[in-house]
């Protein structure tokens, strides 16, 4: 018997609410590597079915007398793992990832995971044109929303440096680290 098209909507409407609900059971995760393990452990996970999260930026390297822009991580040591509950089977297998150091938190009986906001600030920040760079942890200053352009509702923290230009630090307090990123001074407001 033929499905009517109205059933099919409701379908896709049953779908779309699960796939909904199963996105709000994601959770980020930091996992800490050994030096320079950042891309290994990426790609071993990734391999796994896991859904890791590495942000990298450009960079000018010297290697061999001449100068090279090479792809470095953003938070050296660090990556990220977007995944529902931490169990332990779940822990198990990315420890079996050769260069992980360990999943940061409380272990796997104690879920600790990282606000959504701050990745999701990291993220749209590397999908801009607007360059990136590490920047020191900072805990005093002002927290800030941009009220436009392309990092419009990004949050993170003030550091004014020119009379219309602004740092804007944005934080993942897990990690204790931070990224730049320079914006207009006037499209920020106090949170």
């Amino acid at each position: 018997m033929p499905v009517s098209e109205g059933t099919a909507v409701h379908l896709n409407g049953v779908t779309r609410e699960l796939q909904d609900a199963q996105r709000a059971d994601l959770r980020w995760h930091a996992l800490w590597t050994n030096s320079h393990c950042e891309q290994l452990v990426n790609d071993q996970l990734r391999a796994r079915g896991f859904n890791p999260f590495l942000p990298k930026i450009n960079v000018w390297s010297r290697r061999g007398g001449q100068r090279h822009i090479v792809s470095v991580p953003l938070f050296s040591g660090y990556l990220f793992l977007r995944h529902a509950s931490m169990d332990k089977a779940t822990h198990i297998e990315l420890c079996k990832a050769r260069g992980l150091v360990r999943v940061l938190g409380g272990g796997w009986d104690r879920d600790d995971a990282i606000p959504d906001g701050e990745i999701d600030a990291i993220q749209k920040a590397l999908d801009t044109t607007i360059p990136v760079a590490p920047y020191p942890y900072l805990r005093e200053g002002r927290r800030v929303r941009i009220i436009a352009g392309p990092l419009t509702d990004v949050e993170g923290i003030l550091v004014r440096t020119k009379l219309t230009k602004g740092l804007v630090v944005l934080r993942v307090d897990m990690l204790q680290r931070s990224a730049a990123v320079e914006v207009d001074y006037t499209l920020v407001r106090p949170v």
